[in-house]
């Protein structure tokens, strides 16, 4: 049974809601976040990277940053660009990119539910980065961006959803990146019933993209629940920001690898090892793998199609199955002698939004030697993973849609 409750949403003004949102600071270059923050003083970037105010340069995840953070927030409430909903409220949103549609509904989940299992995960976390993450909580005091969970299609919420969509929306704006945002609030009570009773339905949900910001919530909750002698459950670090789409609105591309060399062996030397494990073929032209268990590879010039022999996986063994995995046991680590995905730095990745085309690119810059593509991981794939306790290798989804962050915003200390 997963709780999904309303809140009471800090939202940009109207009139400027398409210049507060933007996107994970991480999508950009230094350079197009200088001019971002230099051309456009509304931006949430200011927020979340607020030296450039004060021209004082402070070391990511310090104190010193954290507590300029809150600041600027605040800052920023204090120039009433921000607005907040009187009383608890579900967000419709929804993307248009590429044409694609993504709907889904903006809310809070459980910390309850992380901790019981309810929120089925599929990704191991990294404790440094989820203790960085508890800290910039515990002084920042806010949910920016949304966790990205799916759970299984529910044709009430559907409705719901549906109707709503088919009204002017509350927000309906175009970014430079062509990408349309639309939200619509819902605050009517007997709406907001339904949909908290229809969630309370679904036996599990699925965690898409945000597991560090789910486990960092978590231990949120559970520190401050300890401090908290009059703990009654309803605090507002009992949750935290997430947005839910029905499992079949999001896209799961391919997430490819590049490498920098064969490991000292020579092209013909590679593809006979290779040979043993996988049916290799040269192709004409650009090749997209068609199956599971098909790559293709780019290398001197020349595309190839690989087909993972038989005896090298075993389909119902969730982990084994996953292509990701068989790339990394049967070639990259035997072969190349790549070690840990996370920390090895011969090794990049790119998602498959962008293309197979853009391996091509990086291997004819002579930046890598070789790539590999790989055909998208299946959502029945990724809930098998989770439903078993198992977890997916290092960079194994790209995930539509991306959040904005500042859309939205969950207070933590109501």
């Amino acid at each position: 049974m997963a709780t999904i409750i309303p809140f009471k949403g800090l939202r940009p003004v109207n009139d400027k809601v398409h210049l507060v949102a933007s996107r994970s600071v991480d999508t950009y270059t230094q350079e197009e976040l200088n001019e971002k923050l230099a051309t456009n003083p509304y931006s949430f970037l200011h927020i979340i990277n607020p030296d450039l105010g004060d021209g004082i340069k402070t070391k990511p995840g310090s104190s010193e940053r954290l507590r300029k953070i809150k600041s600027k927030y605040l800052q920023f409430i204090n120039e009433t660009l921000f607005t907040k909903d009187v009383n608890p409220c579900y967000y419709i949103y929804q993307q248009k990119k590429e044409g694609n549609t993504y709907t889904g509904i903006i809310g809070c989940s459980s910390i309850e539910d992380y901790f019981n299992g309810v929120i089925k995960i599929h990704e191991q976390t990294l404790t440094e980065r989820e203790k960085k993450l508890q800290q910039y909580l515990e002084v920042c005091d806010f949910n920016s961006e949304p966790v990205l969970f799916c759970y299984p299609d529910d044709k009430q919420i559907d409705t719901i959803v549906g109707n709503f969509t088919k009204s002017e929306p509350t927000y309906n704006f175009t970014t430079t990146d062509k990408v349309t945002h639309r939200l619509w609030v819902v605050s009517d009570p007997s709406i907001i019933r339904i949909i908290e009773d229809r969630f309370k339905l679904i036996q599990a949900i699925y965690i898409a993209d945000g597991h560090h910001r789910s486990a960092s919530s978590a231990l949120l909750g559970k520190s401050r629940m300890e401090k908290n002698k009059n703990h009654t459950g309803k605090e507002a670090y009992n949750f935290y920001l997430g947005i839910f789409f029905p499992e079949t609105q999001l896209k799961i591309y391919d997430f490819n690898r590049l490498v920098n060399d064969l490991n000292g062996l020579s092209e013909s030397e590679f593809l006979k090892k290779i040979s043993e494990k996988f049916t290799v073929e040269e192709k004409k032209q650009l090749y997209v793998p068609d199956q599971l268990h098909n790559f293709c590879m780019y290398l001197c010039g020349k595309w190839y199609s690989l087909r993972a022999k038989n005896e090298i996986y075993n389909d119902n063994d969730p982990l084994e199955s996953l292509d990701v995995h068989i790339l990394t046991k049967h070639l990259l680590s035997p072969v190349l002698n790549i070690g840990d995905l996370k920390t090895d730095k011969r090794i990049s990745f790119v998602s498959g939004i962008k293309g197979m085309q853009e391996l091509k690119k990086q291997v004819d810059s002579l930046k890598y030697k070789v790539a590999f593509g790989l055909f998208p991981i299946s959502m029945q794939q990724l809930k098998k993973i989770a439903d078993t306790n198992n977890t997916m290798p290092p960079k194994s989804t790209w995930i539509e849609p991306k959040m904005r962050s500042g859309l939205v915003i969950y207070s933590l200390s109501e």
